[in-house]
């Protein structure tokens, strides 16, 4: 009978002090409605982090266009720079081939909100990636895998990013 009525008073009163403090789940990325979406440098659309991005902001069900946005646009403007990837060394095999690196993805982008100046951000994304110089292909094709992966980190660390300065905006502004 306790157990019950604590169970049934509880559990509301924890979903009541979880909404209303603002919590949502990490996976509910929105803009604030003064946004209407995204617009996209459209110059880098080779680059595989501009297309990890376009499909974030698809997951997040974030519009976006590949333009130049008009001057009394509302929605907020992204130039990716090109990426950087760097190796460092970890370790060794005792026969001195590199046993280990890490992976630093270096990331910059412009983003300009309506009416604001533009603003530079940068983020690093690593991974520790183990080298066998007896297995190439396989290698590889993991490296190739890892960069994937860490592409789509740091795509959907932007629209995070994104979506947190543009609720800092609409507080400020």
């Amino acid at each position: 009978m306790y157990s019950a009525l604590l169970r049934s008073t509880l559990i509301p009163l924890l979903v009541v002090l979880t909404t209303s403090c603002g919590f949502t789940l990490r996976g509910d990325i929105r803009l604030p409605d003064n946004h209407t979406g995204v617009t996209l440098s459209p110059e880098l659309t080779h680059l595989p982090l501009q297309r990890a991005l376009k499909a974030s902001l698809e997951q997040f069900q974030i519009n976006y266009a590949e333009t130049l946005p008009a001057s009394d646009s509302d929605q907020i403007h992204i130039q990716l720079m090109p990426e950087s990837l760097n190796r460092r060394l970890l370790s060794l095999f005792p026969t001195g081939q590199v046993a280990e690196y890490e992976l630093l993805l270096t990331v910059r982008y412009d983003v300009t909100f309506p009416g604001q100046e533009t603003h530079r951000v940068d983020f690093e994304i690593s991974r520790e990636y183990q080298d066998d110089p007896d297995a190439i292909l396989a290698k590889s094709r993991e490296l190739d895998l890892i960069l994937h992966e860490m592409r789509q980190e740091a795509a959907e660390r932007i629209v995070r990013l994104l979506a947190s300065q543009a609720i800092q905006t609409k507080a400020s502004g």
